[in-house]
C-alpha cells in the first residue's frame, strides 16, 4: 500500500506548520576554514523561526545540545520554542536527510513520513549512513508510521503546489549516480505514489557551482497553487543566462491539473559569490517559507533589497526578511537546504 492509496499526501511548504526541523551544523568539511562564520546567520535563522512556530533540532549528543542552547541563549532566542533530539548526523543539510511529512485527506488526525534512501548527492560526500535513518529516528520518536520507498531522493530536488503537483528537474532526478535503474516515467511513478501527488512537471537545469546536480529549490519555487517565483540571470555573458532561460521557456510551457498555465515571478540571480577561486551556488530562490514569514538569503548584493520587495509583494500575509548567507553558501547550500517543515 503507498501512501497515495491511503490517502497521504505532502502539503504545500506555504501551507500551515506545527513546526520546523533542522540538524545541527557541526560538519567542518562542509565549510573548510570557515564553520564557525556560519553561526551568527544559522542561530539568526532560528531566533526568527522561533518568534513564528516551534523549532526541533538533531543533534549528536547532549555536549552539542549544551553548546548549541547556550549559544542560543546569549542570541536571546526563547529557548522554550526549541527542541533538541539526540539523533547523530554527518551533516546539517536538513532538507535533503530530513523527513518528509504527510498528511491524510480521509482522516486530518493522522501523519506519516516518507523515508526516501539518501547517499549524499550521488555519493559526493561520504560518510552519510548517519544521515540516512533520520527520517525513521524520527517516525519512530514521534510514533508515526514510516513508508520506504527504497530509492535515492532528496527533499531539496522537489517542490509543491498544495494541490496535486510537484516540479522537479531532470537534471537532479535523471542524473545516473541517483537511480540509474530507473526511467524517468518509473521516477515519476514514486513521487506520485509516495508524496500523494497526481501531476509532475519538469525542468531541465540547475544553476553553475550546485553540487547536487540541480536541485529545484534554486530555481523554481511555488508560493501558491498556481503561482512560481524562478531565478533567472540578467548578465546575457554568464553561465547561468541560458540555463535559466531555457527553464523560463519550459514554465511557460507547462499547464497545471486544471488546464492553467503558471503564474510566473522573475528573481534576478544575486552578483557571483565567489570563495577561493569556486563560483557558491548562490539563489534567492532558496528562501524558506514559514509561519508568518519568508526567510530570504542575501549576498551583500545590490540586488538583496530588490528581492526582497518582490517577496513580500508576493507574501502580503507574511513578513519577509533578509539573512546574510554569504558565508553560508560556502558550504553550497542556503536556508531552504538546512530545513524541513512538518505540516499541522
Amino acid at each position: 500500500m503507498t501512501p497515495k492509496s491511503l490517502g497521504y499526501y505532502f502539503p504545500a511548504e506555504f501551507a500551515p506548520h506545527t513546526s520546523t526541523w533542522l540538524s545541527w551544523p557541526h560538519k567542518e568539511a562542509s565549510w573548510p576554514g570557515k564553520i564557525e562564520s556560519i553561526f551568527p546567520s544559522y542561530i539568526e535563522f532560528i531566533h526568527q523561526l522561533s518568534q513564528h512556530e516551534d523549532v526541533n533540532i538533531n543533534v549528536c549528543d547532549v555536549n552539542m545540545e549544551s553548546t548549541a542552547k547556550n549559544m542560543l541563549l546569549l542570541a536571546g532566542v526563547d529557548v522554550k520554542k526549541i527542541q533538541f533530539f539526540l539523533h547523530p548526523t554527518n551533516d546539517a543539510w536538513c532538507r535533503d536527510h530530513g523527513p518528509a511529512f504527510l498528511l491524510n485527506k480521509l482522516d486530518p488526525s493522522k501523519k506519516a513520513i516518507v523515508d526516501w534512501n539518501y547517499n549524499a548527492w550521488g555519493n559526493k560526500y561520504p560518510p552519510y549512513e548517519l544521515d540516512d535513518v533520520i527520517p525513521t529516528l524520527i517516525g519512530e520518536k514521534m510514533g508515526l508510521p514510516v513508508f520506504n520507498p527504497g530509492i535515492i531522493m532528496e527533499g531539496g530536488s522537489v517542490d509543491f503546489n498544495g494541490e496535486g503537483t510537484v516540479i522537479t528537474s531532470t537534471a537532479c532526478l535523471l542524473n545516473s549516480n541517483r537511480n540509474p535503474h530507473l526511467t524517468q516515467a518509473e521516477i515519476e511513478r514514486y513521487l506520485l505514489d509516495y508524496y500523494g501527488q497526481d501531476q509532475v512537471l519538469w525542468v531541465d537545469e540547475g544553476i553553475i557551482g550546485d553540487d547536487t546536480d540541480g536541485h529545484i529549490d534554486d530555481t523554481v519555487r511555488f508560493i501558491n497553487a498556481d503561482t512560481v517565483v524562478t531565478v533567472i540571470e540578467e548578465n546575457t555573458d554568464d553561465e547561468n543566462y541560458a540555463l535559466l532561460q531555457h527553464n523560463l521557456k519550459q514554465l511557460k510551457a507547462m499547464r497545471l491539473l486544471n488546464g492553467k498555465q503558471l503564474n510566473i515571478i522573475e528573481l534576478p540571480m544575486p552578483d557571483d559569490v565567489i570563495w577561493e577561486d569556486q563560483r557558491l551556488p548562490a539563489s534567492y530562490a532558496n528562501f524558506y517559507i514559514a509561519n508568518g514569514l519568508v526567510v530570504v538569503p542575501t549576498y551583500r548584493s545590490a540586488k538583496d533589497q530588490k528581492v526582497i520587495d518582490i517577496l513580500e509583494g508576493c507574501f502580503s500575509d507574511r513578513k519577509v526578511i533578509g539573512i546574510d548567507s554569504t558565508d553560508i553558501i560556502w558550504g553550497l547550500g542556503s536556508f531552504h537546504c538546512l530545513s524541513q517543515q512538518e505540516p499541522r
